[in-house]
């Protein structure tokens, strides 16, 4: 995919490992775009943040918010065009390393920070600590290649979801799938199970979902590393993808913008069964405490799994930005401030919820507040 601007400033995308891209532009008169985005109540933007901002702006991590970087970053070129940004779409694991190591200046995770990572960070950071922003609210989708199927979705509860990506169950006209698929011709083929190959935050929240729903079908512990042997796997969520497409009755999980025209499965939640959405998505993360350890600066939540809320959908990812309290010069200050305050805003929600960008739910206004209290508080050393 490429972005050009043609105008008064001129873009381009250049890749930064896969999925990666990245954003340049300027002014025909020589003169910087007075605009930059800054804070009001309600996460709109306004003409009272810095004037010049300008330099580089590099980021690196979750897969699954790829599509939604692509329309950020879209749109933060419009805001700073003397600002160089650049996303690697290298996967949560790879994004949080390439930041504690000093090589990024933000990171995307679609999970929190281990202990030793926190601790990691306040060297990083100059002394300060790590934001933990949750900015990207997606349903997670198991996504399922049977052309043969007409049905609309496959139903499965969380039982024998567990049980087919252990290797439990191997068919797919297994009766436990049968049972919850009445009308529906099933296939007498083999299931392939598919997971992500890399350390990922995806995983990890699904493999959450199982341990927690799957009645105890799951005996694994929750990881961002899949924990069993065999099947077949992809690296990251275009991977993922790409190999569940490439054989019939195979079936995998990645952050919902990148399903596709693949089959996708209705998650039983109480007595029916719920396909992915936003909407569903937003449920549960709004009926989800705030995780054990966090802060005011570190908004991690708990998301309730085991929901039996109506509409909900329970595999859901909420992918965080990480960022530094404090940097060590005024215009990485300003240059991350400015990005994170545009995608907090409902200008860059509401662009990374379009279906054609990423599907995302917006964050609440509450959360929202909380964010830009945190972006807020970023400062030089």
């Amino acid at each position: 995919m490429s972005i050009s601007r043609t105008s008064r400033r001129a873009g381009s995308l250049v890749a930064v490992g896969a999925l990666a891209f990245a954003l340049a532009a300027c002014s025909d008169s020589g003169t910087t775009n007075p605009g930059a985005t800054g804070s009001t109540g309600s996460g709109s933007t306004t003409s009272d943040a810095p004037a010049a901002l300008s330099g580089t702006l590099a980021g690196a991590g979750a897969s699954s918010q790829g599509k939604a970087m692509e329309g950020w970053a879209a749109g933060f070129a419009d805001i700073a065009p003397d600002v160089q940004f650049s996303y690697d779409a290298a996967g949560s694991g790879a994004g949080r390393e390439q930041f504690l190591a000093g090589s990024t200046l933000f990171a995307g995770s679609d999970s929190a920070l281990k202990p030793e990572e926190i601790t990691a960070a306040a060297k990083r950071c100059f002394g300060g600590e790590a934001l933990e922003l949750p900015v990207y609210i997606s349903p997670i989708a198991v996504i399922y290649n049977l052309p043969q199927v007409s049905a609309a979705n496959i139903n499965l509860d969380a039982k024998t979801l567990a049980q087919i990506f252990d290797g439990k169950i191997t068919k797919w006209n297994d009766p436990a799938i049968a049972a919850q698929n009445e009308g529906v011709e099933l296939p007498d083929l083999a299931i392939i199970p598919v997971n992500r190959s890399d350390e990922s935050g995806t995983t990890e929240n699904f493999t959450e979902y199982l341990a927690a729903a799957g009645e105890g079908a799951w005996t694994h512990e929750p990881s961002g590393d899949w924990p069993v042997s065999g099947g077949q796997s992809g690296n990251g969520t275009s991977g993922m993808v790409d190999t569940v497409k490439a054989a019939e009755g195979t079936i995998g999980y990645a952050d919902a913008s990148r399903a596709g025209d693949l089959g996708t499965v209705a998650i039983k939640v109480g007595d029916a069964y719920v396909p992915y959405s936003a909407e569903a998505a937003a449920k549960v993360v709004d009926a989800s405490p705030a995780a054990e350890g966090a802060t005011d600066k570190r908004l991690v939540i708990e998301l309730d799994r085991t929901t039996t809320a109506e509409g909900a959908y329970p595999i859901v990812l909420v992918s965080y930005d990480i960022a530094c309290s404090v940097y060590e010069n005024a215009a990485d200050v300003a240059n991350v401030k400015a990005f994170l305050t545009y995608v907090a805003s409902e200008e860059g929600q509401a662009r990374s919820a379009q279906p054609d960008v990423a599907g995302s739910a917006p964050i609440s206004a509450e959360l929202r507040t909380k964010i830009q209290a945190a972006i807020d508080a970023i400062s030089v050393k």
